[in-house]
């Protein structure tokens, strides 16, 4: 249901989101603070973790939780370390995430950290958190990040597709879960970002590229679609439009219902046909 502010997002009420030391989640940290939310980022860089927290202004309405989400017994600790600073959790946002798993034949060691955090990770806060917002009669937000690459499958990280590809179904089968048991009082969504400049991507680019967004483009863009009531929270950027998103999605579908070569968009036999039908969109 559309909704010009999600009743989650109130005063007092409390926030968790991992991966929250820096990039997004942070952005994100900084806006839930702003909207006087008691919020606690989690996180594994303990001194990131820190700063990141000391940033977001008054102690008595931040904490910092150090957290592996790929553990179970370490979301546990972080649920017990919510509860008992600032009570029952109404808003949580899974953001925590990893790149370079590798390809579909290496790299069994990139996988596994890949999908321990990307995809475990976010079942993990998902049955540590949501049961208890379900069970309660306060309204309740859950965000969850995916990526484009878990939706048009580039070549490269497959590791990292498939990770995002599964937040995408779980945070599908979540919302239709939350819409049964709760009639959406409790909410879930899906955030889509493009090519943004986070401190994962720093590693590898010492400077923003003129093509990326900034974390706090994406945290603007992602209330903003709360707010509307959207499930999909598709994220243009500074090169790719939201038109542009939309062919490559529905081409990526069209490989199935076409019976094309998989990932035909990158197959030198479709390379052309590919080309045209995103300029007829646009």
């Amino acid at each position: 249901m559309p909704r010009s502010h999600h009743p989650a997002l109130a005063r007092d009420h409390v926030a968790v989101v991992t991966g929250g030391a820096s990039g997004i989640g942070l952005a994100i940290g900084q806006r839930l603070v702003e909207q006087g939310l008691r919020v606690c980022l989690a996180d594994r860089d303990e001194e990131a973790l820190a700063e990141a927290a000391g940033s977001l202004g008054s102690s008595d309405r931040v904490l910092a939780q150090v957290t592996d989400v790929s553990d179970r017994a370490s979301v546990a600790g972080l649920a017990a370390a919510v509860s008992e600073r600032f009570g029952p959790v109404s808003v949580l946002f899974n953001n925590a995430g990893v790149i370079g798993g590798g390809d579909a034949v290496s790299n069994p060691e990139g996988w596994d950290r890949v999908l321990s955090i990307n995809l475990f990770g976010v079942v993990h806060v998902v049955q540590e958190f949501v049961p208890a917002m379900i069970e309660s009669d306060a309204p309740g937000l859950v965000v969850c990040t995916g990526s484009k690459q878990g939706i048009t499958q580039p070549p490269g990280d497959t590791a990292y597709n498939v990770s995002k590809s599964g937040v995408k179904s779980l945070a599908e089968g979540l919302a239709h879960t939350l819409r049964q048991k709760t009639e959406a009082r409790v909410t879930a969504h899906l955030l889509v970002p493009g090519f943004t400049y986070t401190g994962m991507m720093a590693r590898f680019l010492p400077e923003k590229p003129a093509a990326a967004w900034t974390p706090d483009q994406v945290a603007e863009e992602c209330f903003a679609g709360i707010a509307r009531g959207d499930f999909y929270i598709l994220c243009p950027d500074n090169e790719t439009t939201r038109v542009q998103d939309q062919r490559r999605i529905l081409w990526a579908a069209g490989d199935l219902v076409e019976n094309r070569p998989a990932l035909s968009r990158w197959h030198p036999d479709y390379e052309e046909e590919f080309a045209r039908f995103v300029e007829e969109g646009s």
